[in-house]
Formats: C-alpha cells, sequence, structure tokens
C-alpha cells in the first residue's frame, strides 16, 4: 500500500457508500462531504473500479469496522 490521494479518495468514498445506515450516520455525513469534490462516472463501480492499492486501502477501512 503506498500514498496516493485518489487511492484513499476513492477508497474512502466506496466505503462510506457500502456501509453508512441512513442520513444520520457519521459515514454518510463523511459520504456527503467527499462527494462535493468527488464526482465518480456512470462507469464507476466502487470496489470494482478501485486500483490495487485502492482496495487494500478499502480493505483496511472494512477490517476496522470489524474490530471496532
Amino acid at each position: 500500500m503506498w500514498f496516493d490521494r485518489f487511492d484513499i479518495l476513492s477508497a474512502h468514498y466506496a466505503f462510506c457508500a457500502d456501509f453508512y445506515n441512513g442520513q444520520d450516520c457519521d459515514l454518510y455525513a463523511r459520504l456527503s462531504r467527499i462527494g462535493t469534490y468527488f464526482h465518480p462516472g456512470a462507469m464507476w463501480r466502487g470496489y470494482d473500479s478501485l486500483s490495487e492499492n485502492g482496495k487494500a486501502i478499502y480493505d483496511n477501512l472494512a477490517q476496522s469496522l470489524v474490530v471496532s
């Protein structure tokens, strides 16, 4: 895993979109903030569209959700 702003941003966006639990959820608030400057195209398919690095970041976020 290496530092790439686009990978981090897209992984966080996909993670929040997959795991938020309604509008009062903290992940929904984060998703809304990210959505002000990250606009994925029509062909973007969440996790499947992430790079290898982005998938590693997403997997780390998901693992931290399970551990918490």
